[in-house]
């Protein structure tokens, strides 16, 4: 497999890494406690854990492009941002 194609540096490799991660925890959780533990959150329709790891990750993808395009290539602050959102998303979604 040729992968040249990709700027492969440690940033992108880790995020692939931690992306692939979060699917096999995910994997991990559903298959401990089947269900995926649907609830009604403030989108006000049945939301399972797979749906709102989905709508943590689209968000912080926005967050990062709005961030890039506002502020700057400094995506620290960024990063904490998103994951406020994502435990935000995973407390009440």
């Amino acid at each position: 497999m040729d992968f040249s194609w990709m700027a492969w540096t440690l940033p992108t490799a880790l995020f692939f890494l931690a992306i692939a991660l979060m699917l096999v925890g995910m994997g991990v959780w559903e298959y401990v406690s089947p269900g995926g533990n649907p609830r009604v959150g403030v989108l006000r329709f049945e939301t399972t854990r797979g749906d709102r790891l989905f709508v943590s990750l689209l968000g912080s993808a926005f967050i990062h492009l709005a961030w890039l395009g506002l502020v700057g290539a400094n995506l620290w602050w960024a990063l904490a941002l998103s994951a406020i959102y994502a435990i935000g998303v995973f407390r009440y979604v």
